[in-house]
């Protein structure tokens, strides 16, 4: 087996030859991609089972579909993408010059997976790489490893083994692998290695994109359909068993407000889940021991009052956890499970008694990655979106903006940098070169910055090359 450098070394000298650059090639392994996850989806769906008990219905809406979704606007909107932008403001000095921007791809870019959606969060940046024209390789999370095992065999398969290169192994693999010098790394994951991982980029100022987590609220306020939010809130929040980023990790709003969604949670539940939601074949499982021990550690340690769930058991057999879905009110600030993303089905309630308060909870906590307003009232959603900052923000739902791949998806401050998905994701894997074909005329204004200098000359020259304000005070492109 060919040693991690050999494989990037592999990958950089077909980088080199140009061999991704055209058009036609790109599109061509985005087409392999594609039949790639159409022809193997049934493998695919028996291996995120085996990884996390995944309902069907989860794992080919939010694993299979979004990535086929990603790959047909790729595929569509590819040639458009590749031209170069013309519409670039000119001064009188640079009328006479062709002026553009041109995007080229990076290079050698390194994709690190996560484990909650180890397709979708893998394939979905891929789908950017190659569409901008870079080799890539692939670094799936060794937690699902019958998903990582899968994507290992079918990638060698259907996509060019000199562009493209799936690297398994665990956490010191993936240290030993981040000591290579990349043209740019992508990471989905948490905070923690997140900074690992800018440690191991500035020594080579590798650019980095990081698709991180954090506690997504979600504020209900006002009046408000209360059984239709329970639904919203119930399927976002433990879809996927809670196992989400961008799952809305508590609820703020008043009192009131929640002694009326709380039978409403009640019901929506055990419509959803039945009255034993560990025999439900629509919930799945804690992916690890590891990470069930630390929920419960979470739920043990909080002050909180648990009205709905609790309910736990461990299966060795299956090497998964279960935890029901489990609700929580009388949650303080300072309470365990507010110090850190829950990323599980535990889902606390927290009070607050106004607008003002809510929005100022909010920004008192380090920016997340989503944030979800449910209110009937347009002025209550208007003013937290215009009062707060998140990576992405949804009314009256939740998750479902992230499956849009006209709209960017990434965090912002602690909740990550860069963004992906569509056009987001091909700017991300691009360079945007600023290129300029100057002409020969008009050298009467060029001689004006040629020693020897005068201040006349000097004039003149800034006349020429400032933009011109028009009568709105804005500039004039000419």
């Amino acid at each position: 087996m060919a040693s991690q450098s050999e494989v990037i070394d592999r990958l950089r000298a077909t980088f080199r030859s140009g061999l991704t650059f055209p058009e036609q090639f790109r599109m061509t392994q985005l087409q392999n991609l594609l039949s790639l996850v159409e022809e193997n989806e049934q493998l695919i769906q028996d291996a995120l089972h085996k990884d996390l008990h995944k309902p069907k219905f989860e794992s080919v809406l939010s694993e299979i579909q979004i990535t086929l979704n990603d790959l047909y606007f790729a595929m569509e909107n590819l040639r458009t993408w590749m031209q170069p932008e013309y519409n670039i403001g000119k001064n009188l000095a640079t009328r006479m010059d062709d002026c553009f921007i041109r995007r080229e791809p990076l290079g050698v870019v390194l994709i690190i997976g996560a484990w909650n959606y180890p397709l979708h969060l893998i394939l979905l940046p891929l789908v950017a790489a190659i569409a901008a024209g870079n080799c890539a390789i692939l670094k799936p999370s060794e937690i699902c490893q019958a998903t990582e095992q899968l994507l290992a065999e079918l990638i060698p398969k259907y996509l060019s083994q000199d562009c493209y290169a799936v690297l398994c192994g665990g956490a010191e693999d993936t240290k030993s692998l981040l000591k290579n010098k990349f043209d740019h790394i992508f990471y989905t994951g948490s905070q923690v290695v997140a900074r690992s991982i800018l440690l191991a980029a500035a020594p080579h100022l590798t650019p980095v994109t990081l698709e991180l987590g954090g506690k997504s609220p979600c504020f209900i306020y006002g009046h408000i359909d209360i059984q239709k939010a329970a639904k919203r809130l119930c399927w976002s929040k433990f879809f996927n068993t809670g196992q989400s980023c961008v799952a809305p990790d508590y609820v703020l709003c008043t009192a009131q407000t929640r002694d009326a969604l709380l039978p409403a949670l009640r019901e929506t539940l055990r419509t959803f889940y039945g009255p034993d939601p560990g025999a439900s074949l629509d919930m799945g499982r804690i992916v690890t021991p590891r990470h069930w021990r630390r929920l419960m550690d979470m739920l043990e340690k909080s002050k909180g009052k648990v009205v709905i769930g609790g309910g736990s058991c461990e299966e060795d057999r299956y090497i998964v956890v279960f935890l029901a879905p489990t609700v929580l009110v009388d949650v303080q600030e300072s309470d365990a499970l507010m110090q850190e993303e829950i990323f599980g089905p535990i889902l606390p309630i927290l009070t607050i008694e106004s607008l003002e308060e809510g929005i100022d909870y909010i920004n008192r906590q380090e920016k997340p990655l989503a944030l979800y307003v449910f209110s009937d009232e347009t002025s209550v959603v208007t003013t937290v979106l215009n009062n707060t900052s998140s990576g992405g923000f949804c009314g009256n739902d939740g998750i479902v903006h992230m499956a849009l791949p006209g709209l960017p998806f990434g965090g912002v401050g602690a909740s990550g940098m860069g963004s992906y998905h569509g056009r987001w994701g091909f700017e991300t894997f691009s360079h945007r070169r600023g290129c300029m074909n100057r002409s020969w005329l008009l050298e009467r204004v060029n001689v004006l910055r040629y020693p020897p200098y005068s201040d006349s000359n000097l004039g003149w020259l800034r006349w020429a090359t400032t933009f011109k304000k028009n009568s709105w005070g804005g500039c004039s492109v000419m």
